[in-house]
């Protein structure tokens, strides 16, 4: 049997399959295509979300627009590595080990018998392209063939020199001097030329854009968008950290700025302008990739699905980048569109990254896989009021993990200190209400869902666990 008739019958099955499983999201004619986008350390400073009243973000906004916006949507680790090894694995870290940037998805023996997500697609009859950072450390060895159309990974050039900060890897400043020079933009012309083309079988695209990430570089005219002395600065009392119990979270060194270190040079503002102007820079990238999908000849068909691998902190808490079990470290923009779901929608949900892998399975008419421990968001996408009763959770460390509700945030420390947050009086979570008494049945009862399985850590020989 050649290869296109086995393509045929593998189709004919999927529609048969999607057809009997819709349930509310209309049929697709064929296997949806999908496009997915991730982005690098981008928090909630998006319109949309509302994390910043200052960020120009249209494109982001008007893809949210067009289908669901998850706006309580979380990582499962604040940190690049781990964070994407569970998205593309579907898993948490206490079950992986993949806890920090120990292991990479390819390294992990923990994961020896598991594919990433495009991959599952391209075993089922999906043609697959991809390109940028998606893991962390890219497709390597098993996983090599993942892709069967590679785009590449087109870094974003540094300067030559270090611009506004002893360390490189923390510099920001107005550079290249043009959008074309940027590897996040030639990428993005790359996946929209792509989508512009006829596909005879269903595609799975994924993109994975570097900025936010630092260094801050991209072009003058980001800048420009940003006056820095008119810029709203992120809420950081430095009597915040009063109530914060020490734990091994809190005495992890990491090569970030420390925030008083910030004050000290007066580069706070410099710095939230040239956050924002890497995030309107990637906005436009993202446009080229979402507006190219909605002209392209499978516009009809095609399923878009974008999120950040964590959140970072400009200053909240008195800390810089990620690391934390804090909603600035851990809440992510997640959005997805597509055939009959409906424009305008948005949830308060608890969802977590580790939903999308089992979610695209069930939109695309994949077999579920074993061990994904995610649940499908199909009855959110068909009423975003549905029942959903479980929360997320988030892992940072071995046994260090947060519980977050539609109201509450819970975390629990390996050493047994806790903090606990009501969101709906205090979004910004400077009060900490784990030691008074009137809310320990709230904690009982979040801690319920804290994972009964925490690994230990992975460890790869020769492998330092941090980096940046």
């Amino acid at each position: 049997m050649s290869s296109f008739i086995r393509t045929v019958i593998r189709n004919l099955i999927l529609v048969t399959a999607i057809a009997a499983a819709d349930g509310g999201l209309r049929a697709a004619a064929a296997p949806p295509n999908v496009v997915f986008i991730a982005i690098d350390d981008l928090n909630d400073w998006i319109g949309c979300l509302g994390g910043n009243p200052d960020v120009k973000t249209p494109h982001l906004d008007r893809l949210a627009a067009r289908g669901m916006l998850f706006t309580n949507a979380h990582c499962q680790v604040p940190v690049c590595m781990g964070s994407r090894v569970s998205v593309f694995s579907g898993k948490l870290p206490s079950t992986t080990g993949c806890y920090e940037f120990n292991a990479d998805f390819h390294e992990a023996t923990s994961l020896a018998n598991d594919v990433p997500i495009p991959l599952h697609f391209k075993q089922h009859g999906y043609r697959t392209i991809g390109g940028g950072k998606l893991l962390h450390s890219g497709f390597q060895g098993r996983l090599a063939a993942t892709f069967d159309v590679n785009l590449g990974i087109s870094r974003n050039p540094p300067p030559p020199e270090r611009m506004n900060w002893p360390l490189k890897s923390w510099d920001y400043g107005a550079f290249p001097e043009k959008d074309e020079q940027m590897g996040d933009y030639q990428l993005a012309r790359k996946a929209a030329e792509q989508l512009g083309r006829k596909h005879e079988q269903p595609f799975f695209l994924a993109v994975g854009f570097y900025r936010p990430h630092v260094p801050l570089h991209v072009p003058q005219r980001w800048f420009d968008l940003y006056d820095p002395a008119k810029l709203t600065l992120p809420k950081a009392p430095p009597e915040d950290m009063e109530d914060i119990p020490e734990s091994d979270i809190t005495r992890t060194k990491a090569v970030a700025p420390k925030h008083a270190d910030v004050l000290a040079t007066g580069k706070w503002r410099a710095y939230v302008q040239a956050y924002l102007a890497c995030i309107s820079f990637m906005d436009h990238c993202v446009g080229i990739v979402a507006d190219a999908a909605a002209a392209g000849p499978q516009a009809d068909n095609t399923i878009i699905v974008l999120w950040s691998d964590h959140g970072f902190h400009l200053g909240e808490k008195q800390h810089w980048a990620k690391r934390t079990l804090w909603a600035e470290s851990t809440r992510t923009p997640m959005m997805i569109t597509g055939p009959g779901i409906r424009p305008g929608l948005q949830t308060d949900a608890p969802t977590a990254l580790l939903d999308l892998a089992p979610t695209l399975n069930d939109l695309c008419g994949l077999p579920a896989v074993p061990g994904h421990e995610g649940r499908s968001l199909r009855p959110l996408l068909q009423d975003p009021d549905a029942a959903w009763d479980r929360p997320v959770v988030s892992t940072w460390l071995p046994n260090n993990h947060a519980v977050i509700d539609r109201r509450w945030r819970y975390i629990h420390y390996a050493n047994g200190s806790e903090e606990l947050y009501d969101h709906r009086k205090d979004a910004d979570e400077f009060t900490n209400l784990a030691n008074n008494p009137e809310f320990d049945r709230v904690k009982a009862d979040l801690a319920r869902w804290l994972p009964t399985r925490n690994v230990p850590l992975l460890k790869i020989p020769g492998r330092p666990a941090t980096k940046d």
